[in-house]
């Protein structure tokens, strides 16, 4: 658990890079670009900035060229907005979040089809033995002894 420093640290992070994505940094290859978190190392040397793009492959990885060449740009505004003795690195990873939620969606859809489908041939099935295969001890049974016990 990171110490409540590191954690208001990456909280300001990811405010000053957010407000220069959107002010600042005019280049067009950059897409609809959104920052969903931050982690900072517990010695605030790095920043990791996890980002999401809205768009198509393309879109993906132009915003990832864009970031790249503004990473310096960006260090530096956070080196002042910040006013720590050392600035830390930042490093931006597209978040696999989005990707990993929608790979789950469609594992869900296709287990639900899966059970509608058992249900399906279920309905008109019928058992193979008996319905209730157990036996009952207040119930006599064909073939029972009267021993006692």
């Amino acid at each position: 658990m990171a110490s409540p420093r590191v954690r208001k640290i990456a909280e300001r992070v990811h405010v000053i890079v957010a407000e220069m994505l959107e002010r600042r940094i005019k280049d067009p290859r950059l897409g609809f670009v959104t920052v969903t978190g931050v982690r900072v190392t517990g010695d605030t040397q790095h920043a990791t900035v996890f980002y999401t793009v809205l768009g198509e492959a393309t879109d993906i990885e132009g915003t990832a060229i864009a970031l790249h060449s503004a990473t310096g740009v960006i260090r530096s505004e956070v080196g002042k907005q910040l006013g720590m003795r050392h600035t830390p690195s930042v490093e931006f990873v597209l978040d696999a979040v989005p990707e990993n939620a929608r790979h789950i969606d469609d594992l869900l859809a296709r287990a639900q089809a899966s059970d509608a489908e058992v249900a399906r041939r279920a309905a008109g099935a019928a058992y193979a033995g008996e319905s209730d295969p157990y036996r009952h001890p207040d119930e006599d049974q064909p073939g029972d002894l009267d021993v006692p016990r």
